[in-house]
């Protein structure tokens, strides 16, 4: 049995995965669907949006526009991303079912691993989801642009790897999930590093790479972190020290905070990802080129 899950609007093809409000989820046996149910969302962030469909055992998300932050939280759940799909969502699934559509990668270019999330001092909300990516597609959206040059450039690939710490610690290993991570080679879905380290890999390659945190996830910017008024942000209050949050930008994009500081009137947030200003080492394996 499969499930396969379409970002859902009225019955259309949901254009943004971040945004999305619902899915329609189909269990699929034998190249059929048997059966089909209508989930919300509830407005969550990229990462918390990959967590719910993999708590609902879906193994294929079909959808819209989508960007590389939620591309990589979707790969770190095993479910397999079909995007730039749109029209009836019934229509969509059959067409999927039938090997007529192929994913679009990345279609939201403006998403990276090295952005910073602005507008800290107006507009948001809180929610208080665990997980990690960027937000939502605000426009722009379109064929997956192309920033490296190689052999695999804008071609699917699929590799294992294992990351690393310098002191040895294992922090990620698409080994020990059994699944090999897919994505767009050269399209930006990646850390800088470990894209340009894939670029002109041979199937069946295998490369140690150590990464600086300028081809990684940059240095921890000041900037990120920002006290703001407990009482202008309403649910900060539930929110606690070393909790992971999501909040949302004067665009209603959401992006994701650790909280480094509370007291009785403000809450203290730091936006940096969470690997920003460390070393990384990668093995990686390139299993195939589609």
């Amino acid at each position: 049995m499969k499930r396969i899950a379409v970002t859902y609007d009225n019955g259309q093809v949901f254009g943004h995965f971040g945004r999305t409000e619902q899915f329609k989820v189909y269990d699929v046996s034998d190249g059929k669907v048997v059966s089909s149910e209508i989930i919300d969302s509830n407005g969550e962030g990229h990462g918390a949006l990959a967590g719910l469909l993999a708590v609902n055992n879906v193994d294929v998300l079909v959808c819209g526009g989508i960007g590389g932050g939620a591309m990589n939280a979707l790969s770190e759940n095993g479910i397999e991303v079909c995007a730039g799909a749109e029209g009836d969502v019934d229509a969509a699934v059959e067409a999927y079912l039938r090997g007529e559509i192929e994913s679009a990668g990345v279609t939201c270019d403006h998403h990276g691993e090295n952005h910073t999330c602005g507008d800290h001092e107006e507009g948001h909300e809180c929610g208080g989801e665990d997980g990690h990516g960027c937000g939502g597609c605000s426009g722009g959206c379109g064929a997956p642009r192309i920033i490296l040059e190689g052999k695999n450039a804008g071609k699917t690939v699929k590799v294992h790897y294992k990351g690393t710490f310098n002191d040895g610690t294992q922090f990620d290993s698409s080994y020990d999930r059994g699944e090999p991570l897919q994505f767009v080679c050269g399209a930006g879905m990646m850390i800088k590093g470990f894209d340009k380290a894939v670029v002109d890999m041979e199937e069946g390659d295998i490369a140690d790479i150590h990464l600086m945190p300028e081809e990684a996830y940059g240095m921890p910017d000041p900037a990120a972190i920002f006290t703001v008024e407990i009482a202008q942000m309403p649910g900060s209050e539930n929110l606690v020290e070393g909790q992971q949050a999501y909040l949302s930008n004067a665009y209603g994009q959401p992006f994701p905070v650790k909280v480094v500081n509370k007291d009785e009137t403000s809450i203290t947030f730091d936006a940096n990802h969470e690997m920003a200003g460390k070393e990384l080492n990668f093995k990686i394996e390139l299993v195939e080129i589609l």
